[in-house]
């Protein structure tokens, strides 16, 4: 795989990702779809925040987030 930034969310479709933003909001969810201005889309995940994590946003409903607002996206 490269590492170019949209293959590599091609490889995390449907994974669990955390998408944090520029204003320091973060978000947990399935990784349900991107596009090359790398606008997400967020599913509802199943899993439950860990230690630490309790800050951050479990989204509850299919959630969509403009690429201009992301700084970055893990698996």
């Amino acid at each position: 795989m490269s590492g170019r930034p949209l293959d590599v969310l091609e490889a995390a479709l449907e994974e669990t990702v955390t998408v944090n933003l520029k204003d320091g909001t973060t978000y947990h969810g399935t990784l349900a779809g991107y596009d090359q201005h790398m606008n997400v889309v967020l599913d509802p995940g199943d899993g439950e925040p860990e230690v630490g994590e309790l800050d951050a946003s479990w989204i509850e409903d299919t959630t969509i987030i403009r690429g201009d607002n992301v700084v970055t996206i893990t698996t």
